[in-house]
């Protein structure tokens, strides 16, 4: 296991549903726990009674907390090689390399998808892209603590170890002359998403096996980056 963060670095994570996650998560470091008292009773470790005003303090403005939050380290996050490693004897595997998704939001939406049909890994760059930070797992509702955030140094090396490990790459792109459902892909393969705006990086493009659309009607251009990937992820499962 690599660590991509110095195990001191921490957070304030607020919001029922992400905190439970993160109490169920041995893997997770909680510095402190904090809330209110009729939120705490639910709770299943102890935390300390704090006011909501006191709590609205400690987290970043406007966050809706319910009553609750919980200061918590970074996860130490496995490396790409780990992921292959892990993919080594599975007939069939999914990951997700993100190529210039730099929204926050739309990265824990992606991790909640990989959560829910079965992705190994979100993969990103390691710079250009979102940290792990309260919004990510807020967004991720949870997912954050099932799907490990890989960040690569380099993406297309990336790519090519998981060529090396037996996956085949396919990138989105909604000029691509054939619909993922079309393309019949099966066994290992590794999802690349480019952002909304630029799409994958050239070098990444080159690096795919297959180029391969969502079949979306004229009705609109593109989905948004965190839909596309809940619909190629399901088509993945279906397949």
């Amino acid at each position: 296991m690599s660590k991509a963060h110095p195990r001191t670095s921490a957070y304030w994570l607020a919001g029922l549903h992400a905190v439970s996650a993160v109490l169920a998560n041995p893997e997770r470091v909680v510095r402190r726990l904090v809330a209110i008292p009729e939120v705490g009773r639910t709770l299943p470790r102890a935390a300390e009674n704090i006011a909501k005003t006191e709590l609205a303090k400690l987290v970043p403005p406007g966050t809706v907390h319910q009553g609750v939050a919980a200061l918590v380290e970074l996860l130490e996050q496995p490396d790409v090689a780990d992921i292959a490693r892990q993919a080594a004897d599975l007939e069939r595997a999914v990951v997700v390399v993100l190529d210039q998704v730099t929204d926050p939001h739309n990265v824990g939406a992606i991790l909640r998808s990989a959560a829910a049909f079965g992705a190994l890994a979100v993969v990103v760059p390691d710079r250009n892209a979102p940290e792990e930070n309260a919004t990510v797992a807020k967004s991720a509702s949870g997912a954050l603590e099932k799907v490990p955030l890989v960040r690569a140094t380099n993406l297309v090396r990336a790519l090519e170890d998981l060529k090396d490990a037996g996956f085949w790459v396919a990138g989105l792109d909604g000029r691509a002359p054939v619909t993922l459902n079309e393309a019949k892909l099966s066994g290992k393969i590794v999802l690349v998403l480019g952002s909304e705006g630029e799409g994958m990086r050239r070098l990444t493009r080159e690096r795919c096996d297959h180029l391969v659309r969502l079949p979306i009607s004229g009705a609109v251009e593109s989905l948004n980056v965190s839909n596309a990937a809940a619909v190629a992820l399901y088509e993945l499962a279906r397949q």
